[in-house]
């Protein structure tokens, strides 16, 4: 059987399994997993390892992250900070585009923190906007997602534009890299905007997993009599403060980082890279969120809520495993190398290492892994292609990184994070974020075809 027909079956089942089936995502994405390890001719003893160890390597990468930012929205959402936070944006911003104004806030927040964890912190306040602005909890979803997932893939300091660009021979230029991502990234999000704005009017009763999540997310419940019922909320400053913080402690821990070492090579750099991991800014993040609780006996006010949090991130960490762990199975096929062969013969210019990123993408889940599998393939062939130049060689990188976000879907921890976090129901991730990410990928792509015939 042909490789791609393999993977298209998988694909199939996991739809089928849990929207005919009723089969938890769970289980499904961990039988696809073993049907595909034994359809790709994994050896027998290392296929538990390899769904083993693609499960522990995305929860290790991100499972902390889901549960302290769960944590986080709960006390937000309790004690009426998110409803807070909606209003104090509504009323620096105001109401009149909620989906351009979500996608703007997940445009910049991405630029030093990973599209997940993005997703993760900025949750209730999307839950609250979309509730405020009476606006489709889908729209405003996507917007966020494909706000966030513009600029992580193609603007440094994230790891995969940085790979790319040092496997192309551009690590001492990454300012031309910044400075075309951002004019990429702006056009992508825009194609994601245009997208979401689709969902606006849309029925979330019908698109919405029911019976599951928050009242923020809850289409019945009237916005008035939802926000009295939390009588005093806290001030937009302090319940911004858990969100903001950890932010501005990412952005500096990615600055740190920088090859330029703007803030020298001593104590200071590794005291910011410290503090702006994902896991302690979110720590300082909760702590921020401790003056949230409501009078009375906070200690168990907190410890419920912790535990509430808690198992609110169950299913979403189990999901998300799982999802890497069939990832982590494509992986180690020969699909990949297959795919990444048969296209890269066709000499297509741009557009090649476009289709092999999106074909690497599509397979494997992964962004990071496409565009540093993709731009160590291309990088010597460039002078065949005619992209040897520096401006060709940034060009490859966002052609590149046009094709790793096309398409989203169920082998990628992100699809999982946004479609859990937001109570799709299947069909609806499959429409709204996979559909998202191919608009954008194509928008993306039109946009750095474009600049290659003003500066190529």
């Amino acid at each position: 059987m042909s490789l791609v027909v393999i993977l298209i079956a998988l694909v199939a089942f996991i739809v089928v399994a849990t929207t005919w089936a009723k089969l938890n995502p769970f289980l499904a994405l961990l039988v696809a997993a073993l049907m595909g390890g034994l359809a790709y001719g994994i050896p027998l003893t290392d296929l538990p390892k390899t769904i083993g160890t693609g499960f522990g390597n995305t929860l290790g990468g991100i499972g902390i992250v889901i549960a302290l930012g769960t944590i986080i929205g709960v006390i937000l959402e309790k004690s009426g900070g998110a409803i807070s936070m909606a209003e104090g944006v509504i009323a620096l911003i105001g109401q009149r585009f909620p989906t351009l104004t979500i996608s703007i806030i997940g445009y910049l927040v991405s630029i030093p923190v990973f599209c997940d964890s993005g997703f993760v912190i900025l949750n209730s306040l999307k839950n609250a906007l979309a509730k405020r602005m009476r606006v489709s909890v889908v729209a405003m979803s996507v917007a966020l997602a494909t706000g966030l997932y513009a600029t992580h893939t193609f603007v440094p300091p994230t790891p995969g534009p940085i790979a790319a660009a040092g496997n192309l021979g551009l690590a001492d230029n990454l300012g031309l890299v910044i400075l075309v991502g951002l004019v990429v990234s702006a056009v992508s999000a825009l194609g994601g905007l245009l997208w979401a704005n689709i969902w606006l009017r849309k029925d979330d009763h019908l698109l919405l997993k029911s019976g599951e999540g928050s009242e923020l997310t809850d289409p019945d419940i009237d916005y008035q009599a939802l926000r009295a019922r939390y009588g005093e909320i806290p001030s937009a400053g302090r319940a911004f403060a858990p969100i903001i913080v950890p932010i501005l402690l990412i952005c500096l821990g990615s600055i740190a980082a920088f090859p330029a070492n703007i803030f020298g090579e001593g104590a200071l750099k590794a005291g910011l890279m410290f503090l702006g991991h994902p896991i302690l800014a979110l720590l300082i993040g909760l702590a921020c969120a401790l003056p949230l609780l409501k009078p009375g006996n906070k200690a168990q006010t907190f410890a419920d809520q912790v535990q509430e949090g808690l198992v609110a991130a169950a299913p979403i960490l189990l999901i998300t495993g799982a999802g890497g762990a069939f990832g982590a199975v494509l992986s180690a096929s020969p699909l990949g190398s297959y795919l990444g062969q048969t296209l890269s013969a066709l000499g297509l210019g741009l557009f090649m290492p476009y289709l092999v990123s999106a074909a690497l993408k599509s397979a494997q889940g992964s962004t990071t892994v496409a565009l540093i599998t993709t731009s160590a393939l291309v990088a010597p062939i460039l002078p065949q292609l005619g992209l040897d130049s520096e401006m060709g060689r940034v060009l490859t990188v966002m052609a590149i990184g046009a094709g790793g976000m096309t398409v989203s879907h169920v082998n990628d921890s992100f699809f999982w994070v946004v479609s859990q976090f937001s109570r799709f129901t299947l069909p609806t991730a499959f429409k709204a974020q996979t559909g998202g990410t191919l608009v954008q990928g194509a928008f993306a792509m039109v946009a750095v075809w474009v600049l290659s015939l003003m500066f190529l």
